[in-house]
């Protein structure tokens, strides 16, 4: 049986906290067990256990026209998205 014998100490802010526990409580995790989950992840991946990326300009800028709601055009189906899109294959 592995013994789990270290100490971390992790600042974080109380939302992060209080919303990480809403999540673990819900899938039965403790934060000691989903910390050290975590830290598994990272040792077996060689790195991080998802992708971080830094957006280019161009992306930071539609990022930020979304959260403001601007030039947002919304389609009443699929097939009407894709019509405007031009993407012929999916449209009838």
């Amino acid at each position: 049986m592995i013994m789990n014998d270290a100490t971390i100490n992790v600042r974080v802010s109380k939302e992060v906290k209080a919303n990480a526990e809403s999540v673990l409580k819900a899938l039965n995790i403790s934060m000691s067990g989903a910390i050290d989950l975590y830290l598994r992840e990272i040792a077996f991946h060689r790195g991080l256990p998802f992708a971080v990326r830094i957006p280019n300009e161009e992306t930071l800028k539609a990022m930020r026209e979304v959260e403001q709601g601007a030039d947002l055009e919304g389609y009443s189906d699929p097939d009407e998205m894709f019509q405007a899109l031009g993407i012929s294959q999916f449209a009838k």
